[in-house]
């Protein structure tokens, strides 16, 4: 179906319009009792399968460096000739750029110091509590999370570059189900990547707009209701929808790498102006905490002690990381082209990673060391009370302790709008590509259409639950999908399997015609 506006794969768009509309639909009409349906929800899904989410995101892990460090690492991206579109460095730039968005800018200061303030066990406020709420952040936003991405990513890369199929989340089984992957099974695939990834930027774009919603009233005084949340919601969506009609070089190119810049501005201004000598010193011991101990806390599912934390927590940012896949995953795969799997898997995994825990160390580390010493000095704990009462704030509040705060905290809450324009945006062009059935260039009008769609679901689950309907819909999207990743994985392995024989046939071949060759030249020698 193609006309000027619109150019859609029926089979795969009408189903993931209807099924949105409906839970939007079903989300208004019943209103607020909406709330209790959204946490009884939540508890159910995760006290039966949080420990499904827990196994399969570690056996991600293994799978992918499996893959890495196996005879398969040495297939390349495109093909035996092909050569990296971009450098190294620039390769592992976009990589960071894709995982540093809206979650890690709202929970990089609130996790933590959440963890230390209100841990899942021990006391609160205690050197025990902060080393334990690091451990638990570098778990939450670190390899787990970039495991999960990589195997997506590398699928969806391998089948489209090597194979030359459809860059769409259907393209991955091909080597299980054939042809079929055009017919009904393929759509069903589709339709759940375009359910998980519009579930997953809503949340995110609900917790950005909660953020900046929270700066403007810690800053200016403005009333942080769900009417502003809402509003401010319209707004940016509005920007993002401009940006989007800009196309992908003038819009969305524009806006991520001023992205990067911002957040590096911010960073800076945090390490250097604050205890920078503790950063340092406290990166590498929470690094080692985390390989320390990483086999024993991403194995805990709370079997002892089941107080709800985990399905706050772990299961909650599992279900995140799987329902972004599809979005963060074809990025990756964009821009992976003539790297081989074993480079793939390296830096997808470990480069972004280290990036990542010096953000959470430098802006959440830095956070809990100046609670612990307001503790001591005084025996209060006046910033991390006022983060638990409201995370939203939590990234204006620790920067209060900092010279030039008000500009600290306008770059935050200018920071926060960009990646929530870039994330809407970002999102918009992936579930695009999928509903059009794996075309890249799809109208300007159905961009548009993804875009709005985006920013009314985060709404709509703003209104009908707040935080807890915005993991709630995470979890139940992430859930089915997480299914159909781990027979993904089969598949990749599968192919590469295929590839990798293909390769040594090849190679068995040209070593054939050079031997003939060189034995054809030797008796014209003679």
């Amino acid at each position: 179906m193609k006309n000027k506006y619109f150019d859609i794969h029926p089979p795969v768009f009408w189903p993931s319009v209807a099924l949105i509309l409906l839970f939007m639909a079903v989300t208004l009409w019943v209103g607020e009792p909406m709330a209790l349906v959204f946490a009884s929800s939540k508890v159910y899904i995760t006290e039966k399968t949080g420990w499904l989410f827990i196994v399969a995101v570690n056996s991600f892990i293994a799978f992918s460096f499996y893959l890495g460090f196996s005879r398969l690492g040495r297939i390349r991206l495109g093909g035996h000739d092909a050569k990296p579109e971009f450098s190294t460095g620039a390769w592992f730039a976009m990589l960071f750029s894709a995982g540093m968005g809206i979650g890690l800018l709202f929970w990089g200061v609130a996790e933590p110091v959440f963890h230390y303030a209100s841990p899942p066990y021990g006391e609160t406020y205690s050197i025990e509590s902060a080393r334990r709420g690091m451990n638990l952040s570098f778990l939450h936003w670190g390899i787990h999370a970039w495991a999960i991405y990589a195997v997506v990513a590398l699928a969806l890369a391998f089948f489209s570059f090597n194979r030359k199929l459809p860059l769409t989340i259907r393209s991955a089984f091909f080597p299980l189900i054939g042809d079929r992957v055009n017919g009904w099974v393929g759509h069903v695939i589709d339709v759940f990547a375009v359910l998980a990834t519009l579930f997953g930027l809503a949340t995110s774009l609900g917790l950005g707009v909660k953020q900046v919603s929270g700066g403007l009233m810690h800053l200016f005084g403005i009333p942080n209701t769900l009417l502003i949340q809402v509003l401010l919601i319209a707004g940016i969506t509005l920007v993002a929808t401009i940006s989007v009609v800009s196309g992908i070089d003038k819009g969305v190119k524009f806006l991520s790498q001023w992205n990067v810049r911002i957040a590096a501005v911010l960073l800076l201004f945090v390490v250097f102006l604050g205890p920078s000598l503790f950063v340092f010193r406290s990166f590498v011991q929470n690094m080692g905490n985390y390989l320390s101990s990483i086999l024993e806390v991403s194995m805990w599912t709370g079997a002892y002690r089941n107080n709800g934390w985990q399905g706050d927590w772990t299961v909650f940012y599992w279900a995140w990381w799987i329902s972004w896949s599809p979005f963060v995953g074809m990025f990756i795969a964009r821009i992976s082209r003539g790297r081989t799997i074993r480079e793939f898997v390296l830096g997808v995994i470990l480069v972004p990673s280290l990036l990542t825990f010096f953000w959470l160390t430098a802006m959440g580390g830095t956070a809990v060391f100046m609670d612990l010493q307001e503790g001591a000095l005084s025996g209060s704990h006046h910033m991390a009370e006022s983060i638990t009462k409201d995370v939203s704030v939590a990234l204006f509040v620790f920067l209060e302790n900092y010279p030039f705060s008000g500009f600290g905290s306008s770059i935050g809450i200018l920071l926060a709008i960009s990646f929530f324009v870039t994330s809407s945006d970002s999102g918009s062009l992936v579930i695009d590509s999928i509903t059009a059935g794996g075309k890249l260039d799809a109208p300007v009008g159905q961009r548009v259409f993804w875009a709005v769609t985006e920013g009314a679901v985060a709404a709509i689950l703003l209104v009908g639950g707040g935080l807890t309907a915005l993991q709630t819909a995470t979890i139940t999207t992430g859930l089915p999908f997480l299914v159909i990743l781990l027979v993904m994985c089969y598949s990749l392995y599968k192919g590469l399997n295929q590839e990798h024989e293909r390769i040594l046939q090849v190679e068995k071949e040209e070593f054939l015609k050079r031997y003939e060759k060189q034995v054809s030249d030797e008796r014209k020698g003679k």
